[in-house]
């Protein structure tokens, strides 16, 4: 399985195809997986299919996903992990700020003792819709710190605006923003980063995880699926991969049947029939 060749991530270079943790969490991304042993069997063979680039962040579950990811494969060998702060959870599963310039430099470090690595590959800051421009220059400033103190060894940003990446591009080396058929609102950061050999990862490339936006639902998705006798989700997944050579993909999944799904849309090239009607 060549898993879509591969890219630039920071100082890295990984298989385009990558595996989202965040679903090994409980519902909502909350509290321990359904499945204990389904979710270790998964990081198993998604290490197994020689994937090389984990998605995860501390503040699923929390403290979930990366608990399963080091019983699973710790030391790690031959992956570069991703990870992502910016927010924490409550006691009841809701999403809080948690961005301030020393936020962000211990949600690193909790990220890495519960990984129990003395680095990560990259490490995103989510940015909330209302930062400031003033706090967004000393969040970036903490994570090039970070990364120039070596607990990373580079600096991505997430769910961003054009302007917040135009700010920040001398500094990073992938972005995470929504992207998918349905949602193509950060098409020109994708444009950019491809042009800069910026890592672009798009998030919820079926749609959201959440129920929105279902990509697979879409009517040129399924015509597409069924001339070609693929999956919906990989219809999708092999169009988002071929919209940029530096499209680094992260579909997630808590199934293994679900993984090897995903993954073999790795190997899927569309035709210009496709790819004209999915445009």
């Amino acid at each position: 399985m060549t898993l879509a060749g591969t890219a630039p991530l920071g100082p890295h270079t990984v298989h385009r195809m990558g595996y989202g943790a965040m679903q090994l969490a409980g519902p909502g991304v909350f509290g321990p997986p359904r499945d204990r042993d389904e979710a270790l069997a998964v990081l198993v063979a998604v290490r197994d299919a020689g994937v090389d680039h984990i998605d995860t962040s501390q503040y699923y579950g929390p403290d979930v996903v990366n608990g399963l990811l080091r019983e699973a494969l710790h030391p790690f060998d031959g992956i570069t992990l991703v990870s992502k702060v910016g927010a924490r959870r409550d006691a009841t599963g809701g999403w809080l700020p948690w961005n301030q310039p020393d936020e962000l430099r211990q949600g690193i470090e909790d990220n890495l003792q519960a990984l129990d690595v003395p680095r990560l590959g990259a490490v995103n800051l989510r940015v909330m819709p209302d930062d400031p421009v003033d706090l967004f220059e000393k969040q970036l400033a903490a994570m090039v710190q970070a990364r120039d103190e070596g607990l990373i060894e580079a600096v991505g940003i997430s769910n961003v605006s054009r302007e917040q990446f135009d700010l920040a591009v001398d500094e990073i080396a992938c972005v995470q923003n929504p992207y998918n058929l349905v949602d193509r609102s950060s098409q020109s950061i994708l444009e950019a980063c491809a042009d800069r050999g910026i890592a672009f990862v798009p998030f919820f490339p079926l749609g959201s995880g959440f129920g929105i936006n279902d990509v697979r639902g879409q009517r040129s998705v399924v015509q597409t699926s069924e001339r070609l006798g693929i999956t919906p989700s990989q219809v999708a997944l092999a169009w988002t991969l071929a919209q940029s050579p530096t499209v680094l993909l992260i579909p997630g999944t808590s199934s293994r049947t679900h993984l090897a799904e995903n993954l073999a849309a790795a190997e899927i090239s569309l035709d210009a029939e496709a790819l004209g009607l999915l445009s």
